[in-house]
């Protein structure tokens, strides 16, 4: 399993009138973490886009426990569990300063061919950056 952590502070502009983060602002948090596990495996998102291929975002699966708030310095928790084929699955937990679970998500992405859109199977050079973990 490989894990990568990265955090931030809440932004105004992520909060609703309640002055929770909003949210569909989460995905966004998602996202900010699983493009910085794959920069810290030597794989930035670019290359993959640069070699040809996109990633979307097949389902999404979210459980929210505690909200976050605005200045409220967050961490969120990226793990990848199993190998990518022509899947790949992230899991996350987001965190606050006190260590307090606020977000538990689940995420699965397909890999596909950039001028197709047709679904292909994941670089041998990705799944090697990721076979020590």
């Amino acid at each position: 399993m490989y894990s990568q952590r990265t955090s931030f502070r809440v932004r105004y502009s992520e909060t609703d009138q309640m002055g929770y983060v909003y949210y569909g602002d989460c995905a966004e948090y998602f996202d900010v973490g699983r493009v910085e596990a794959l920069r810290s495996i030597g794989f930035p998102y670019r290359r993959l886009e640069d070699e040809g291929m996109m990633l979307p975002v097949r389902d999404m699966h979210v459980t929210y426990h505690l909200p976050a708030r605005y200045d409220d310095l967050i961490t969120v928790f990226t793990y990848i569990d199993v190998l990518p084929s022509v899947r790949f699955a992230f899991r996350y937990e987001v965190k606050n300063e006190k260590g307090e679970l606020l977000t538990e998500a689940t995420t699965t992405l397909v890999f596909v061919e950039k001028g197709t859109m047709k679904p292909c199977r994941a670089p041998q050079q990705l799944i090697d950056a990721l076979a020590p973990y």
